[in-house]
């Protein structure tokens, strides 16, 4: 007997596991009303509202005249790894061969090097609930699971050592933990970071580093894992502090015994990354460009404590302030027990786009959302405005 044949509009199993982001369905309605002539304010992308840095737009465009415009190896220019090598030691002190630096389309690119090469089917990955949500889907997608722990305000939305030690299972491979983090722009101390590794080393398992909002750092100095640890494996990216989120370029710093395979997997999964933007890359780390950068983090430093006085005074808690990245994890729970119909609401009668807590795991996210300060102040301040018309007195 033949067996049976799949329809074909039947997907995967695994595709139908992947949630969408619902934040996506609020920015095309906020679309379809900004063609209708209303006037949204856009508090809900995770990106900034700078453009890149022209010092990186020039070496872009000069690399592109230059007909520089072919693949690269797989793991990325070596001139570009021998600089973010430079910048680790420059900025943080840190020696990293380059050999161990692995150039990537985004930092989603380097997740799926990391879940491909390291997460065996049926094994799952340690994540702080909430966080950010397409780091289990990738997880998934390797037939791998993400295992999601609550993490309230009294750890600062992170996973602690006791967190691990509780709920690790013989199917756990690794912790993921993002310092910057998205949503909460929470940061883990080094001697955190050091107590985490070593309870993740006790278990056997790994501790994966998401360091993609590293520089947009507010309350302290920016640093890495790699300074306390050298056995941890690093995701970041030239997309938040550099101002490169359309140009999709990353990197992972990964332990040398992993290297020659994931240049295998980057080979079949995507090839090499995309060269003109590592052309502007390999200007990022100059100091004409990094003073541009770090002007920009001032500017989103005022941002961040204006809302921080104004978004309380709307009744909104701020259980714990953000540390980095560009956003504000509130607590709606005086206004609603649905973020998503919240966000619907306040989108379409006070035209103010932000993130409802759903799209960031299920630990009480229906009574949170997330605002991001990618506005200039004059938008944020009318934000506040139609919010505190909006919302009930």
């Amino acid at each position: 007997m033949n067996p049976v044949a799949p329809k074909q509009n039947e997907c995967t199993e695994r595709a139908h596991d992947i949630q969408p982001f619902h934040v996506m369905a609020l920015l095309a309605e906020a679309r379809r009303l900004q063609e209708a002539g209303r006037d949204i304010i856009h508090l809900a992308v995770g990106e900034p509202d700078f453009p890149t840095p022209e010092p990186m737009v020039e070496a872009a465009v000069k690399a592109l005249r230059a007909g520089q415009t072919g693949y690269t190896p797989a793991l990325g220019m070596t001139a570009l790894r021998e600089k973010i090598a430079a910048y680790y030691q420059q900025r943080f002190g840190v020696t990293i061969p380059a050999g161990r630096i692995l150039v990537t389309p985004g930092a989603s690119g380097a997740l799926l090097l990391l879940a491909a090469s390291r997460i065996e089917v049926g094994q799952t990955l340690m994540l702080a609930d909430p966080g950010y949500p397409c780091n289990r889907q990738f997880a998934r997608v390797f037939e791998g699971r993400g295992q999601l722990i609550p993490s309230g305000p009294e750890t600062a939305f992170q996973l602690t050592p006791q967190m691990v030690r509780e709920h690790w299972n013989a199917n756990t491979r690794a912790a993921l933990v993002a310092s910057p983090a998205n949503p909460t722009g929470t940061v883990l101390s080094p001697q955190q970071l050091v107590d985490l590794a070593a309870a993740v080393r006790e278990q056997q398992g790994e501790l994966w580093v998401d360091e993609i909002y590293q520089g947009l750092n507010f309350t302290g100095e920016a640093h890495t894992v790699l300074s306390v640890v050298d056995d941890a494996a690093v995701i970041n990216s030239f997309s938040k502090y550099f101002g490169m989120t359309g140009w999709r370029l990353g990197w992972t710093v990964v332990p040398e015994c992993w290297v020659e395979r994931m240049d295998v997997l980057a080979q079949n999964l995507f090839l090499a990354p995309p060269t003109p933007a590592q052309h502007a890359a390999m200007v990022a780390f100059e100091p004409d460009t990094l003073a541009i950068l770090e002007q920009r983090r001032e500017i989103l430093r005022a941002r961040r404590q204006w809302l921080l006085k104004a978004l309380p005074e709307l009744g909104f808690g701020i259980p714990v302030e953000p540390d980095g990245a560009f956003y504000i994890y509130a607590d709606a729970s005086r206004f609603t027990d649905n973020s998503l119909e919240f966000c619907r609401r306040c989108l379409q009668e006070a035209g103010v786009a932000i993130t409802p807590g759903v799209d960031f795991g299920v630990f009480e996210a229906n009574t949170h959302i997330r605002i991001a300060y990618s506005a200039e102040l004059p938008r944020l301040q009318e934000a506040v405005d139609r919010l505190a018309a909006w919302l009930p007195k």
